[in-house]
Formats: C-alpha cells, sequence, structure tokens
C-alpha cells in the first residue's frame, strides 16, 4: 500500500497570502522560478510543485475551486485532465529569464537571450565622487560578430529553424502530479533556446554570434556617489544571443580613504587638535575642508570631545539638486608638555589662582582651602 503524502498549501508553496492579487502571484512566481528552475540549480520536484502551485491559482475558476473544496477541479472531481486549457508558453519564459527574451522573436520563431550584465569597478578619491568626474574606463565584453554580423553562420549560410521545438525555443511535456496532468515548459536543449541551429558556424566566433571585445567606454560620475555606488549605462553590457538586445553596464564606485576626511552618508568628519590654552580662551583657526579653507572660531571653554559643526561643507547629496551635508569638526584638546621654567611658573601661578593643586608633595596637596588655614592660625 503506498504511503499518504501530506500535500503542501498552494499559497505557501508560492509564498502569498490567500488574499493575494493576481499580479502579486505572478510576481512571487516569477521570483521563485527563476531560483528553483533545474538549470539555475534548483531542484526539479520543487520547481514542479511550484509550477502547479501556480498553474492552479492563477486560472480563477480552478483558484475558486481550490479555495472552496480544496481541489482545483471542484467537488467529487476524480481523474481527468485539470489543466485542460493551461500551459502558457511565455508565462515559463519570462518566469524562469525574467523577461530576457524578446517578445517579438518569439512570435516570429525562437527566442532570443539578452545578453547578460557587465559590471566594473572603477576607483575615485573623496574629492572626485564629491564633486563628480568623468573617466574612460576599459570594459571586455561580449559584442555582435563583425565576420557574421551576429548571425553566427559563415558567410552563405544562414541559421535554420530548429526541428526539435519547431522555433519555439522551448518544448512542452505533459507530467503527471498530484493534481492529474500538467504541461510543463523548459528550455530545447536542441537548440540551447535559440529556436535556430546553425550547421555551417562563423570560424570567427564559432557559431556564437559575439566575440569578445574591450571597449573604452566614458562616464560621468556624479556628485555625491558613495563607495559602492552602482551606476547603470543601459545596452552596453553584452550582446544577446541570436541578436537579442544588449545587456546593461554597471559601474561600481569605490572610493578611497581620505587621509583627513571620514564619510556618513553626505557629512563629513574631521579632527581639530587645540592647544589648551585655545580651548579655554577660543580662538581662530584656519580650516582645511573639501571646498577650500575656511575660518573657524573655536569658542571660549571648548572641551575636548566637542563638536563644531560647518553647515553645508560636506558632500553634496546625490540627486538632489545641491543639498549638501554638513562638515562636523570634533575637537582634541591636548595637554601642554616640556614646559619652559617660564611657562610652569605661569601655569602655577594660574592654578593658585583657581585653587587647584599642583605639583607632588603634601603642600601642593593642601590646596586653596588648606593654605588659607594655615596664613590664619586655624
Amino acid at each position: 500500500m503506498e504511503a499518504s503524502r501530506t500535500v503542501r498549501d498552494l499559497y505557501e508553496i508560492l509564498g502569498v497570502s490567500r488574499d493575494a492579487s493576481d499580479a502579486d502571484i505572478k510576481r512571487a512566481y516569477r521570483a521563485r522560478a527563476r531560483a528553483l528552475h533545474p538549470d539555475a540549480g534548483g531542484e526539479e520536484e520543487e520547481f514542479k510543485e511550484l509550477t502547479t502551485a501556480y498553474e492552479v491559482l492563477k486560472n480563477p475558476q480552478a483558484r475558486a475551486n481550490y479555495d472552496r473544496f480544496g481541489d482545483p477541479r471542484g467537488p467529487g472531481a476524480a481523474g481527468g485532465d485539470p489543466f485542460a486549457g493551461f500551459g502558457d508558453l511565455s508565462d515559463l519564459i519570462d518566469a524562469f529569464f525574467g523577461g530576457g527574451f524578446s517578445r517579438s522573436a518569439r512570435t516570429g520563431g525562437g527566442v532570443r537571450r539578452t545578453g547578460r550584465d557587465a559590471l566594473v569597478d572603477v576607483a575615485v578619491t573623496l574629492e572626485e565622487a564629491a564633486f563628480g568626474v568623468q573617466r574612460d574606463i576599459e570594459v571586455t565584453v561580449a559584442r555582435p560578430c563583425e565576420e557574421c554580423g551576429g548571425s553566427g553562420a559563415a558567410e552563405g549560410g544562414a541559421p535554420e529553424r530548429c526541428q526539435a521545438c519547431g522555433g519555439a525555443g522551448a518544448v512542452q511535456q505533459v507530467r503527471s502530479s498530484m493534481f492529474g496532468q500538467v504541461l510543463t515548459t523548459g528550455v530545447c536543449t536542441a537548440c540551447s533556446g535559440a529556436g535556430q541551429v546553425i550547421r555551417n558556424p562563423c570560424a570567427a566566433c564559432r557559431g556564437e554570434g559575439r566575440t569578445q571585445v574591450t571597449d573604452t567606454v566614458t562616464i560621468d560620475i556624479p556628485p555625491g556617489v558613495d563607495d559602492g555606488t552602482r551606476l547603470r549605462l543601459s545596452g552596453r553590457g553584452e550582446a544577446g544571443r541570436s541578436g537579442g538586445a544588449a545587456g546593461d553596464l554597471y559601474v561600481r564606485v569605490r572610493v578611497a580613504p581620505h587621509p583627513v576626511f571620514t564619510r556618513d552618508g553626505a557629512d563629513l568628519h574631521c579632527e581639530l587638535r587645540l592647544g589648551m590654552v585655545q580651548a579655554a580662551l577660543g580662538a581662530d583657526v584656519n580650516l582645511e575642508t573639501l571646498h577650500g579653507e575656511e575660518k573657524l572660531s573655536v569658542p571660549p571653554g571648548t572641551q575636548s570631545g566637542g563638536i563644531l559643526t560647518l553647515r553645508r561643507h560636506g558632500v553634496p547629496k546625490l540627486n538632489s539638486g545641491g543639498a549638501r551635508g554638513n562638515l562636523s569638526v570634533h575637537c582634541r584638546v591636548e595637554t601642554a608638555r616640556n614646559l619652559s621654567a617660564e611657562e610652569a611658573e605661569l601655569l602655577r601661578r594660574f592654578a593658585e589662582l583657581r585653587g587647584e593643586p599642583v605639583g607632588n608633595g603634601a603642600a601642593a596637596g593642601k590646596g586653596l582651602l588648606g593654605r588659607l588655614r594655615e596664613a590664619f592660625g586655624t
């Protein structure tokens, strides 16, 4: 006797709530199909289960029957084909490849794969990131073969329609599932989804239709980019196979550390070292900023660890129309060292006036109150 098997909830399989809209269900299926498809390293059984759940929930009548009776065919259903009329080839192609196939190419025979995106890094200084810079970078990507014009066929030849899939680039199969017969769709292995085969391939690209080319691309890095910011250049990635559109080129910005400033979003931070007299009496100091030298007024009584802020002296905010962050100046008060005899005497007199004990020994530890008591004999 065959052991019973627990059937998972179809909404749970897709990861949506029971009141999910049709758009939510389609979006969830596309996302999970890309991850679970066997060609992407997923488990075949999980992918079948996911496709089965989607075929039921995308059909209004089947979904209503499932919500009411737990079966897409309604009460007392047994046998038959619950998915008659289901199975749109473009649904699975769009779901797995994320729209990476040209719809016009599908209807005209075959599918055209959009080329892969490319990613390159470009290093800039903090100043260049703040104010923007133009750079020329070299990118090695696949471009349409100049010998065959991207067809992949040798001169005088042309690609032929794949007989295995009839030029569709995908094949459909009817398989048994827990709900009966299910129509599944997969990429044609005979043509790798191209919908066409090449009998006499081009010698330059070996039938690929593309060759590796190193291009010099000029990019404009806008003001305010941060470390890790990605800039997208549409259509500058790899060329697609079978005449498909090119992918995109992504430029990842790497901002080098700065010897003076640290960055927090659009705000900058730096350290200002002050002598103890400057901190006590206040001072006007010249401070280097990204925008040039600025005069900074340090108020009297500034403590070590205090923060002074220069408004709008930070980094421009990306795509904000000119808004800027602030510059936070962290004050560090330094104690004087290697005092001359005259400097030490002045500080002792200053300490006496403030009643602060200085130096070593019992006399120094008496403080102002102790010395007053001695003077008055109390």
